[in-house]
C-alpha cells in the first residue's frame, strides 16, 4: 500500500520533491507553535532541515549552568502564587495611593522570572536604578530560552515585585516604574 499524504500526518517518510516545501506539514507546525505559544522551532530529519520563527526577535543569552536545574524544579511549586497576590491584599486607603502614577513593566511570555544573568551575580536592576526603553531588567527563562525583558519605558524603578524563580504569567507586572 502507498504512502498515504495528509494534513494531520507529521511523522510521515514521504519527502517532497527537492525545492518545495509541504505546506501542509508547514501549516500544521505554526498551528501547533500558536497552540504551545512557542517562538521559535528547529527540527532536522536527515537533510531536511526547518526552522521557524514567530514574534519579534527577543535578546537570547547562553542557558547559564546554574539555572538549568532550578528551573526545572520551580513549576512544580505552587507557592510562586502568594507572593503575585500580596499586594492586594493591603486594606488600608494609602497603598492604592502609593501607586498612584507608576507604571508596571508586565512580562511578556509565561516562565520563570531571574533578577540577574546567573545566580550570585549583580542584578540588572534595582529599586532607585533609572531605565530607559531598552535597558533590560530581568531575564525570564520560557522552555531553556532565556528572554532578556527590555523596560520599554523610561523612568525610575519604584517596586520589585517578584523574586528569584517566581513563576511568571503573560502579562503580570514585574515592576512597578515611576515614568519620567
Amino acid at each position: 500500500m502507498g504512502k498515504k499524504r495528509g494534513k494531520s500526518n507529521m511523522s510521515q517518510d514521504a519527502k517532497p520533491d527537492a525545492g518545495t516545501f509541504d505546506l501542509d506539514r508547514l501549516q500544521k507546525l505554526v498551528e501547533l507553535m500558536d497552540q504551545f505559544d512557542l517562538r521559535e522551532v528547529k527540527l532536522s530529519k536527515g537533510e531536511e532541515k526547518w526552522h521557524l520563527r514567530r514574534g519579534p526577535q527577543e535578546i537570547v543569552t547562553g542557558v547559564p549552568a546554574q539555572y538549568a536545574l532550578p528551573s526545572a524544579a520551580i513549576p512544580a511549586v505552587p507557592a510562586a502564587a502568594a507572593p503575585a497576590a500580596a499586594p492586594p491584599t493591603g486594606g488600608d486607603a494609602s497603598a492604592p495611593s502609593a501607586d498612584a502614577g507608576l507604571v508596571p513593566i508586565k512580562s511578556p511570555t509565561v516562565g520563570t522570572f531571574y533578577s540577574s544573568p546567573s545566580p550570585g551575580e549583580k542584578t540588572f536592576v534595582k529599586v532607585g536604578d533609572r531605565v530607559s526603553n531598552d535597558t533590560v531588567v530581568c531575564i525570564v527563562e520560557a522552555m531553556k530560552v532565556f528572554n532578556q525583558i527590555p523596560a520599554a519605558l523610561s523612568g525610575t524603578i519604584a517596586k520589585v515585585l517578584l523574586a528569584d524563580g517566581d513563576s511568571v504569567e503573560f502579562g503580570q507586572p514585574l515592576f512597578m516604574v515611576k515614568p519620567d
